[in-house]
């Protein structure tokens, strides 16, 4: 369903950003006269819905229009280059972690892990490992960092034996 590369590297970001609720792919058509525009996604935050576009360049003064639109449709408009979307280690942790989006961490390691944390505050990734017994230690690990349960820096460096991680208290 995605428009190209650009935006399936976009979604992954947008699955790991907390501050997104949902998003849709290819949300609808906006239209002036003759013209049409599908952008790439619909973003829902705490602020409100955004049309997002993930571009090349964001410098296209031809998609003024498009901001006038996504109003009406009471939505922002945000185009996201290529540059932003591949900054870092984000885009490589996002992959690394979305490998196991439909693993499920069963409680007793969820709990173990949990319980860990709250004794230490933050632990390395590798220190983490002995409190998954039912189920393979990345797979929980990812699990619980993709279900908001822990965190980690994704922005640093790619995910490693010493990355620290901590319990989210949202």
């Amino acid at each position: 369903m995605f428009r190209n590369q650009r935006a399936r590297d976009l979604a992954c970001l947008l699955d790991l950003d907390p501050t997104v609720r949902e998003w849709s792919c290819l949300p609808l058509v906006l239209r002036s006269g003759d013209v049409g525009h599908v952008p790439d996604f619909l973003v829902v935050r705490g602020e409100g819905a955004c049309l997002v576009d993930a571009v090349e360049t964001v410098e296209d003064p031809s998609t003024h229009w498009i901001e006038g639109e996504a109003l009406r449709h009471d939505c922002t408009y945000e185009r996201v280059a290529a540059h932003e979307i591949k900054a870092g280690a984000r885009l490589a942790n996002a992959r690394d972690l979305l490998r196991y989006a439909r693993w499920q961490c069963p409680l007793g390691d969820r709990v173990r892990l949990l319980a860990a944390l709250e004794e230490q505050g933050s632990m390395a990734v590798a220190e983490c490992m002995p409190a998954f017994r039912e189920t393979p230690p990345i797979a929980g690990l990812s699990s619980l960092i993709l279900h908001r349960f822990v965190e980690i820096d994704l922005d640093e460096a790619r995910i490693g034996p010493e990355t620290q991680v901590r319990r989210c208290r949202d």
